[in-house]
Formats: C-alpha cells, structure tokens, sequence
C-alpha cells in the first residue's frame, strides 16, 4: 500500500513538469521584462528631466542676467524698471505686444519665451527672503539653501515638480542682492512618464501572456512525447513480455533519437528474455535424453550390472559418450547465446579475410588427411579486411568445412573458395555428398534441425552447428545462404560488406583503447 502511495506520489510530481517548466518560463520572461522596463523607464524620465532642469536653467540664467546689473540689494523699485515693458505687460497679465512698442523691440526681449511658459512659475526675493515679484498664480516658496544653485524635486498632488533656487550676484561689486526661486511643473515630463508607465505595463502584461502560451505550447510539445516514453516504460516494466513500443515521433530531432534508442533497448532487452528462455528450453530438451541415458545405466549397475564385467564396461562407455556429447552441446548452446551478443562483446573487431581462410584450411587439411580440401583465393587481395571477431571467422569456416566433411560421400572432396567484389567478401564451402532437398534447405538454420538422411546421431552433432553460423553471421551484418542439389551435394556461401581501411585503422584503433583496462586488470 505504502508503495502505490508512493508511486502515486512520483506520477504527480512528474504530471508537474509542465507547470514547473512554464512557470520558470513565465518568471523569467516577467523578471526580464520588468528589468528591461525600469531601464527603459529610467532612461527616458533621466533624458526628459534634463530636458525639463535646462529649461528651468534657461529661466535662471536669462532673469540672472537681468537683474546682476542691480548693484544694490533686490527690491521692487530696482527690479521692475530692469524689466522690459513685454516683460511687466506680461507680468500683469497684459498682451506682449502692445501697439506702442515696435516689432523688432517685442521680440527681442529674451525673457518672454522664458517667462510666458505656463509650466513656469518664477520669484524674485531680497536678501531677507523677502518677495520682490513673481509671474503665475503659484508663487514658489523661498527656502534657504548654501550653494549658489540647487535643483530639487518634489512631489505634488502625485506629479513631480522642479524646483530651482539661483543666488544672485552684483556684477558691478560681486555682493549678493537677492534669490530667484523657478518652479517648474513639467506637465510634459509627468505626462509622458504616466503614459510611458501605462504603455509599458500593458505592453508587459501582454507580452508575458503572449509568451506564456507559447512556452505552454512549446513545453508541452516537448513533454508529450516524454509521457509516451513513461507509458511504454511502465508497461514494459510491469510485463516483461510487453510488445509495447513508442510509436515515432516524427520529429527528427534529439527526441526522436531517444525514442528511436528506447525502443531498439527495449527490443534487444526483450531478445535476451527469449534467449534466455530459449536457452532454457533447449538445455531441458535436449539434455533430458543424455540424462536418462546415464540414470538408466547407473540404476542397472546398482541393480545388478556392477558385477558382470562386460556390462560394467558398457555403461561406463555409453555414460562418458553422453556426458561427452552433453558438454558439446552445452558448449555449442553457450556459443549460440553469445552469438547473439556481439555487438557487446565484439563490436570494434577486424580481421584480415585472406590469412584466416588460408589457416583454417591449411589446418583442417592436416587434421583430414583423407579428404581433398581445396582453397582458391586468386580474387582475393592479401589485405582484404572485415568486422569480425577472428574467431567467429575461424569457428564459421570450421563449422561449414566440418559439415561438408561429415556428409560427403564417395568423393572426400572441398572445394573452399573466397573473392571480392567491390563492396562484399564472399566465401563458398562446396562439398560433393548427399545433398539437402529444398524443403530441408529452409529449416537447416533452426536450432536442433537435423536432416533425417544425413544428420543423424551417428554421425555426431547436435543439430546446432548451422544455427550457430547463422546468427554469427547475421550479428555481423552479413548473409549465408545454401544451394544444394540431392545426390550431387552442397554449396554454402558466406557474405560479409567490405569495410575500407580508414574504418578499419578507426575500428582497431577504439578496440585497442576498449582493451586497455583490461589489460591493466592482467
């Protein structure tokens, strides 16, 4: 029970994975966004309030100008007659233009463009703090400050307004007359900023829905086909036996390749499952007779037999050739079952075509003296070279030459040839004896099939000679094939691709750095 709960436990965190992942998603795009807008926010207010200061310093700097010429201290007295009369006109709430003054003279009067802004509200007061003029209905406050200007920003009814302070200077005796106070209420700056602010939030708020969605879709497109893999992973871990497979993605990308990589595990698992109930079946088959053979000669001995010389005799021989013939076929059932893994085992291993075929001939000659056993190997370049352990090559000549031997008849002939075309190694193993019919040609390769005229237990093997040739060779990606004619006999071909000597040099260069550890182990 407290294992369901925790597999359920698993299964919900794992259901989890999209949220989490568009949650990282979204919180980073949000985090990016609000970064990338207080910059954005803080550059355009730092550009436009610079704008707004050297307005306000404009201000300044224009009535500075004015009233320095005042060698005493600021008062209405002095202050107003330095004033144009566009000026005082405007100060009264008058046109700036009157009908008195000429052209030239309105408008060459610096201070109306500072003045006649309606952002802008100015103050002159004495050396006591005391106002001398002002512009506007709001006059701006005095307050005391140490430098000869200050800049200062406050906040108002929640908009941002600019304060300038100015000391001013005599220029004729350099003692200071007065104070000029400018306050600027930059309705453009707060305007700009407000909808600035607005816009962006808007424009963040859609932009983080707009890439939420399409990280959920994203996400969850690269999640789907994760889920399968889970499903087919469950499946096949709960029945061993399970066919069940993820079906392509049709994706072509690193998905694709794990699924495509889940399932040819998953394929090559379920292999060794059989293989190892193959094993099992073919060892408690095949070995149930050598057994009962050997109890049924012991249970006789133990009866009566072990006093009678001739039958002691007999049963030990017949017990050691079924115990002989029992190791053999374990033996050949091991070598089967490697043969099906050798892409594990084997899978950087050349060897050089021509000198292997040559030993093996050469030694199986020595071994048969009675038989004629032929090589040709004219079309056949000395270093010609293919993916195989050199073994295996061994082992398969062994058997198909063995096989020819057992079942030739009056002619102790073989004919062994091997030659190239430009992509394959073939190797014939011909023999002149009984021949297989064509319904037999189809099963030869089953494991323990034997023909009933010619394979025989009289003639030694266990019907899995041929078996193990053929998975030896499919493993290595080759072919092998049979034409036979009865009476005449049979002619056994083997093709292997050819592999050039670059992939060669690569494939026994990672072989010797597999080798290495082992090596060291030794």
């Amino acid at each position: 029970m407290k294992t369901m709960t925790k597999n359920k436990n698993k299964e919900t965190k794992h259901s989890s994975l999209i949220v989490r992942w568009v949650s990282i998603v979204a919180l980073t795009i949000t985090v990016s966004f609000v970064i990338f807008s207080v910059v954005v926010y803080q550059i355009v207010s730092r550009q436009s309030l610079d704008q707004q200061e050297e307005m306000s310093l404009n201000v300044v700097t224009t009535l500075n100008r004015t009233l320095s010429s005042i060698p005493d201290e600021l008062e209405i007295s002095n202050v107003i007659p330095s004033l144009s009369p566009a000026t005082r006109r405007i100060l009264k709430g008058e046109p700036a233009i009157s009908d008195k003054d000429s052209t030239n003279n309105a408008f060459s009067d610096n201070l109306i463009a500072s003045i006649s802004n309606p952002d802008i509200n100015s103050a002159v007061y004495n050396k006591h703090g005391e106002i001398v003029f002002t512009n506007g209905n709001v006059t701006p406050k005095f307050k005391s400050f140490k430098e000869v200007s200050k800049n200062e920003l406050v906040k108002r009814n929640g908009h941002q307004i600019l304060l300038t302070y100015q000391k001013v200077y005599s220029s004729v005796n350099n003692k200071l007359t007065g104070y000029i106070v400018v306050s600027n209420n930059m309705t453009y700056y707060n305007s700009l900023m407000k909808n600035l602010l607005h816009s962006m939030v808007a424009i963040s708020i859609i932009a983080i829905v707009v890439f939420v969605v399409t990280s959920y879709i994203l996400v969850f497109n690269v999640v789907k086909p994760i889920k399968r893999m889970s499903k087919v992973a469950q499946e096949v871990n709960a029945d061993p036996n399970s066919g069940a497979r993820i079906k392509e993605l049709n994706r072509d990308d690193e998905l694709e390749n794990l699924a495509t990589s889940i399932n040819q595990m998953l394929d090559r698992m379920q292999s060794y499952i059989e293989q190892q109930k193959q094993f099992v079946g073919d060892v408690s088959h095949e070995l149930r007779t050598p057994v009962a053979v050997i109890e049924g000669h012991l249970n006789m001995l133990e009866r009566w037999g072990k006093d009678d010389p001739q039958i002691l005799d007999e049963s030990i021989k017949a017990s050691l050739q079924e115990a002989d013939r029992m190791k053999h076929l374990i033996q050949e059932m091991l070598d089967l079952t490697r043969a099906e893994q050798i892409d594990v085992q084997y899978p950087h291993e050349v060897t050089n075509v021509y000198d292997t075929v040559k030993r093996v001939v050469a030694d199986l000659a020595m071994v048969h003296p009675d038989f004629e056993i032929r090589l040709d190997e004219d079309d056949l370049p000395q270093d010609t070279e293919i993916q195989i352990y050199h073994g295996h090559l061994e082992q398969l000549l062994v058997i198909l030459i063995d096989n020819a031997i057992k079942y030739s008849t009056n002619l102790k002939q073989i004919n062994v040839s091997a030659g190239l075309t430009k992509k394959e190694v073939n190797i014939i193993v011909q023999d002149f004896g009984e021949g297989i019919s064509k319904e037999d040609q189809k099963k030869i390769f089953n494991r323990f099939y034997r023909v009933d005229k010619a394979r025989t237990r009289e003639k030694g093997g266990n019907g899995l000679g041929l078996s193990i040739a053929h998975k030896l060779v499919d493993s290595y990606h080759g072919e092998i094939s049979v034409e036979s004619v009865e009476g005449q006999g049979s002619q056994f071909k083997l093709t292997f691709p050819l592999i050039s000597k670059k992939k060669a040099a690569k494939l026994k260069k990672l072989n010797e750095n597999s080798e290495l550890p082992k090596s060291n182990l030794e």
